[in-house]
């Protein structure tokens, strides 16, 4: 798996794991939410500033981002859609 598809892989296992939506998680690192949909989708590649800021916003490290997926790992459901809630 090439970089930025690792990024993109572990970004959104990253996020669904701590149950964050995209909104959350830009408004969090401080940028916009179409571009984490665009990280997500494996489109774009971030800075390392941009990771590190993700990162820290799932309370994570950069080398998380960048980690090997492990070879059995399931594939994780989409977060449900509906209002927003408090957070």
């Amino acid at each position: 798996m090439d970089a930025q598809k690792l990024v993109a892989h572990n970004l959104k296992r990253m996020r669904l794991l701590k149950r964050v939506s995209q909104e959350d998680l830009a408004e969090d690192a401080g940028i916009a939410r179409s571009y984490v949909w665009r990280l997500e989708k494996g489109e774009v590649n971030p800075t390392l500033d941009t990771m590190d800021r993700l990162a820290q916003a799932l309370g994570g490290h950069v080398r998380d981002l960048l980690a090997q997926p492990q070879v059995k790992e399931k594939p994780l459901k989409a977060l449900p859609k509906g209002p927003k809630g408090p957070r």
